[in-house]
């Protein structure tokens, strides 16, 4: 059976990046296609050193650093790839992939992560965001993504079958493309991760610091208990904000990026990650619980399906200080079990996802 996958784009290895990982290990026969490529030779590792097709956006003026400002040309550009030779399509589609057009006689799964955020229900917080919310530019983005949700909604229907990579993005399937799905969870990494029991008197958050993951929200909320250590790690855009936030307070240390280690090891010794952002999955509570680290999240999205309440970690249900500082509360009068939490994490791991996704693809793909 001739199978092509197809990626929306390459430009680091995240999230999606992990998926295509493990769905190449599971079709070590599979051509890649994408938008375009441009992860460092040094990092092309999990592709396995196949050659990928990419489209004519490759060859844009600034792609390379200015490649979403092509939004408009995508649903063009991945309907441009001839799929016609291969029996099994598999798209891996935040946004476009799911696209790419196939005739009666072949089979198109979708590995869908969430239909178009930016489209559908986030459309006006991103618009806000980008400052594209009024005047002409903002009519313009308006009209843009009116049109490229009339295009999602056409190609949804030449999709034979969706995966959902958790109930909360299943939900937002039915609700945007009114298709079932089937829920397969990401694979993460578990085996990186080792377990630890003894934990000391300090609290962790991780994250890429954008204004989605309110690590600034976090870091307020510690500025408010002085007697309780907080650790943040990871740099982005939000680095100044975050400082200032934390500027004058003893018990906040801001690490910036780390490597790889040095996460493992705060995940490990961490009495408990902090997560506050609502995500369609959420990789890093598990990697935490791996570790034997229970979790205080915030109770929407992926993360209600990650982390079992009382027994690996604590819900908030506002993204504002007092809530999570209500919720810190409730976790310092509960006791919780490191192996529990390495048990739980467990159940999401990257053999789990191989067999899950190897007889979803089985069954769904005789035309």
């Amino acid at each position: 059976m001739k199978i092509a996958i197809v990626h929306d784009w390459l430009v680091t290895y995240a999230g999606a990046e992990r998926v295509l990982e493990q769905m190449l290990v599971c079709y070590p026969q599979a051509d890649v296609f994408t938008l375009v490529d441009f992860i460092p030779e040094n990092e092309r590792a999990f592709l396995q050193g196949r050659p990928v097709t990419t489209s004519f956006i490759q060859k844009l003026p600034f792609a390379r650093k200015r490649y979403r400002s092509y939004l408009p040309f995508m649903p063009l550009a991945v309907e441009q790839f001839d799929l016609s030779m291969y029996d099994l399509v598999i798209s891996s589609s935040h946004a476009v992939a799911k696209g790419v057009i196939t005739g009666p006689d072949q089979r198109h799964l979708c590995m869908c992560y969430s239909p178009m955020r930016y489209a559908w229900d986030l459309q006006h917080q991103y618009l806000k965001e980008s400052g594209l919310d009024r005047g002409l530019k903002g009519w313009l983005a308006k009209y843009m993504l009116h049109r490229l949700r009339l295009w999602d909604m056409r190609t949804a229907n030449g999709v034979d079958g969706f995966i959902a990579i958790s109930r909360f993005i299943a939900r937002r399937i039915h609700k945007v493309y009114r298709r079932d799905s089937t829920v397969i969870y990401p694979p993460v990494a578990v085996n990186d991760f080792t377990l630890c029991s003894n934990k000391e008197e300090f609290y962790l958050t991780a994250s890429r610091l954008v204004p989605y993951k309110k690590i600034d929200m976090i870091v307020e909320a510690f500025s408010g208990m002085p007697t309780k250590q907080l650790v943040v790690i990871g740099d982005g855009p939000d680095m100044e904000k975050i400082s200032d936030k934390a500027a004058g307070c003893d018990n906040i240390r801001l690490l910036g990026f780390q490597s790889f280690s040095v996460l493992k090891d705060h995940m490990q010794r961490a009495k408990a990650f902090v997560f506050a952002a609502e995500e369609d999955f959420g990789i890093a509570p598990l990697e935490a619980q791996a570790c034997g680290t229970p979790v205080i999240a915030f109770g929407k999205g992926g993360a209600i399906e990650t982390i079992v309440d009382g027994i690996t970690g604590v819900f908030f249900h506002e993204q504002t200080p007092q809530s999570l500082i209500e919720a810190v509360r409730c976790f310092e009068q509960t006791s919780f079990s490191a192996s529990a939490c390495r048990d739980n994490a467990l159940r999401f791991s990257i053999t789990n996802f191989k067999q899950a996704l190897t007889r979803f693809v089985d069954g769904n793909s005789a035309a």
